[in-house]
């Protein structure tokens, strides 16, 4: 089966798994409070539904468009827009004939379902398989680093040993720290055995954004080679993968980050590398970008580098993994600021991008943590306050609780048109992004 194949399952089961238990964090407060529940579906049905059957008062069904689903509740203006059900008067059994804080509960069940479910994964993981970190002795050569984090004191071999002066064991975290957590300050011990307390700027995420740079920290790797762009002037010059780089203009090196400080972006470059057992000397000078096309894979090192198990009993994974959850929603919670930044709309994806999520060959553990993590996402995204998400529902309670006033029928069904609107905007954007991305990326 195609590794396109093997995330579009995994997509589809995962989203299914958790359209239907959102759903149903909306349904059964409302039959707890006895509000009749007409519809409940997995996709929507515009038009036609691949399944349906009636059980009691409800009608259960599978549509055939994949962007959600829905219960539609009795006196409620939802995506089903029944405007003659609202012009009739109001029914016991309603939505809005029961009081605030029931329709309160009912609204926000499926967010908390979402956020529910992604802990509890998270915990389980924990429970059964474990976590894998990486500590300093797993990359006894330390990490190579950026110019802009050499600007603020880390050099080439640090290893990170406090942030904000807590130990720090899991290192190959520092990155997502650096890019979204407030970090004030890192202990490293530098290569030669001097340890330094390092303050980090305020603005050192938001350059890490605007200068593309994800993983500022990349363990110290070796300066084999792993692609060779033939159009380049590497591949002209007479580079080939796994060549192993030695010496750059007259300085022998063992790292790749020393490879890259070497090489001189305007002028010819004299390089010895060891193949098949001997030595050969090229001779290449980058392009007009400063690129001579030789590349060593990040995916390639980090994949190389040592980890420690660590095993946790029921106690400690249910702490770790409330931990890890609430982290999660934090961090994209942080993350979401870029949005709303021209750089940032066009990193939005959509279906595309979260089915790259999941791993191309088929691995319980890594489809497990892509669910929580789309759990998370789904229960942060269903929250904003936006007229037609769950968010936009809250909203308007909550004002009605504030105020005593309850927001009229008629501004009720505008507001859900313009959120409905703005939300397949966002959709088709979203995907426009993916399909841009795919095309010419």
């Amino acid at each position: 089966m195609s590794p396109f194949a093997v995330k579009a399952i995994q997509l589809l089961l995962s989203l299914s798994l958790l359209i239907v238990l959102h759903e149903l964090g909306h349904f059964i407060p409302a039959k707890l409070f006895k509000t009749r529940v007409e519809k409940f579906y997995l996709f929507f049905d515009v038009k036609f539904s691949l399944f349906k059957k009636k059980i009691g008062e409800t009608v259960y069904g599978i549509g055939w468009l994949p962007l959600g689903g829905y219960v539609k509740i009795s006196g409620m203006i939802d995506e089903s827009m029944d405007k003659e059900q609202m012009a009739q008067p109001p029914q016991p059994w309603e939505f809005r004939s029961k009081p605030t804080w029931q329709r309160l509960i009912i609204m926000l069940g499926g967010v908390t379902v979402n956020i529910i479910v992604g802990f509890v994964i998270y915990m389980s993981l924990l429970y059964f398989n474990g976590s894998s970190i990486t500590t300093n002795e797993d990359i006894p050569q330390g990490f190579a680093v950026t110019e802009q984090f050499e600007e603020y004191g880390f050099r080439n071999g640090d290893h990170i040993l406090k942030v904000n002066g807590e130990p720090f064991e899991d290192v190959m975290k520092i990155n997502k720290y650096m890019f979204l957590r407030d970090v004030s300050s890192v202990e490293v011990k530098h290569a030669d055995g001097t340890i330094e307390t390092i303050s980090v700027p305020d603005d050192a995420g938001t350059k890490m954004f605007q200068n593309d740079t994800h993983f500022p920290f990349l363990p110290r790797t070796s300066t084999v080679i792993d692609t060779v762009l033939a159009d380049h002037p590497a591949g002209k010059a007479g580079f080939l993968k796994n060549d192993k780089i030695i010496a750059v203009n007259g300085t022998n090196i063992k790292y790749y980050d020393e490879f890259q400080k070497l090489l001189s972006k305007n002028d010819e470059n004299i390089i010895v590398v060891e193949r098949n057992n001997g030595q050969d000397t090229l001779r290449v000078k980058p392009n007009e970008k400063g690129l001579i096309g030789i590349n060593v894979s990040r995916k390639e090192v980090i994949s190389q580098v040592g980890q420690t198990k660590v095993e946790y009993t029921l106690g400690e994974s249910i702490v770790g993994g409330f931990g890890y959850g609430y982290n999660t929603l934090k961090d994209y919670a942080s993350q979401f600021k870029y949005v709303f930044t021209k750089k940032g709309a066009t990193k939005v994806g959509g279906f595309g991008a979260i089915g790259n999520l999941f791993p191309e060959a088929w691995d319980w553990v890594r489809f497990w943590e892509t669910t929580a993590l789309i759990s998370i996402i789904l229960a942060f995204m269903n929250i904003l306050p936006i007229p037609a998400l769950d968010g936009g529902h809250v909203m308007f309670l909550l004002y009605e609780m504030i105020s005593g006033r309850k927001p009229n029928d008629k501004f009720m069904e505008y507001a859900q048109m313009v959120g409905f609107f703005i939300l397949i905007a966002l959709v088709l954007f979203a995907n426009g992004n993916d399909i841009y991305r795919w095309l010419f990326e």
